[in-house]
């Protein structure tokens, strides 16, 4: 009988063991997600006065050498802009594309829902886009 009682404190024991490390692990993960993953940044490119000033603080830019560093990075970023314009195009395409070959495996339910899942990404998309610098 006691031994019985003793197993039976044991298995609750380590029940209660397994569910406090789940809820630990859980809470841990969803506060790791909210600091790490919640806070990713879209735009990770450093401004035009960040790259001026830290390359100023670390290399003792002179004034003259701030300004034309100022217009080669001015003059980057329109290269870049460029040819982003000259790709979307294409991208956009790919996109499309592979959305039909999806919607072409997808059973007549599915389609609706596939749609607005892409709708949810589009969204997030334009959303994301408008955050970028110009």
């Amino acid at each position: 009988m006691e031994n019985t009682k003793k197993r039976g404190e044991a298995a609750l024991l380590v029940l209660v063991v397994f569910l406090l490390g789940a809820l630990l692990g859980g809470v841990g993960n969803h506060v790791w997600g909210e600091r790490v993953w919640g806070k990713q940044i879209i735009n990770t490119q450093p401004t035009r006065n960040e790259i001026v000033g830290d390359l100023t603080r670390d290399l003792q830019l002179t004034p003259d050498q701030q300004k034309q560093l100022g217009s080669i990075v001015d003059d980057t970023r329109a290269q870049w802009r460029t040819l982003y314009t000259t790709i979307e195009p294409r991208h956009e395409q790919i996109r499309e594309q592979s959305r039909d070959r999806i919607r072409a495996i997808l059973t007549p339910d599915q389609k609706p829902k596939f749609e607005d899942f892409m709708h949810r990404i589009d969204e997030q998309r334009k959303k994301d886009e408008q955050q970028l610098p110009r």
